[in-house]
């Protein structure tokens, strides 16, 4: 193989390896690959030893901001206060070609006091959709912050939510980089 061939080769099989290797290619609308726990895990990982190896562990985990809402937003089910399934993901509706809220059905007697304070806020600031039948049965929606989106926003088609879910997260960007450098002296010993 000649020295041309060889490098045009080598060239293309470095382009073909870096698509294998990044999943934003393949992650755009409509998704082709979802990442997993592993990848989830491992980039987690390296956001927190850049952090921490560069000594700018605060700002890193300001930049976690809808993470830690949709973490405080999920704690009743994922502390099992409010029965929790297994998918809390939305479910498409055939018909429309929307997303809803995916939902939880429990009885109301399945809660205990700290659940039915908790949930009590929720309904009270319209942050849950709850339904409740004269039995008792609850259908409640999952408590993740993609379901909050579509109960504040409504149904939306997966490539709307995800611009919904961008634009927070760039929001939430901005207001990072307000508390670490405007705002620096109040937050941080400077």
């Amino acid at each position: 193989m000649s020295r041309s061939r060889e490098r045009d080769v080598m060239c293309k099989e470095s382009k073909d390896d870096k698509r294998v290797r990044g999943v934003s290619p393949a992650h755009a609308y409509p998704s082709q690959v979802f990442v997993g726990d592993t990848f989830c895990y491992f980039s987690g990982m390296t956001f927190a030893v850049v952090g921490i190896i560069g000594h700018f562990s605060k700002t890193v985990l300001l930049f976690f901001i809808p993470q830690i809402i949709n973490f405080l937003y999920s704690v009743p089910q994922l502390f099992h206060l409010v029965p929790c399934p297994r998918h809390r993901l939305p479910r498409l509706n055939r018909e429309t070609g929307k997303l809803d809220p995916s939902v939880t059905t429990f009885h109301k007697s399945q809660l205990n006091k700290l659940a039915k304070l908790i949930m009590g806020l929720l309904r009270l600031f319209k942050l849950v959709k709850w339904e409740e039948d004269k039995d008792g049965v609850v259908i409640c929606n999952n408590l993740t912050l993609i379901n909050l989106v579509l109960i504040t926003f409504g149904s939306r088609k997966e490539s709307n939510l995800t611009a919904i879910l961008l634009i927070f997260q760039v929001i939430c960007t901005a207001v990072a980089f307000s508390i670490r450098y405007p705002l620096a002296s109040l937050f941080y010993d400077v």
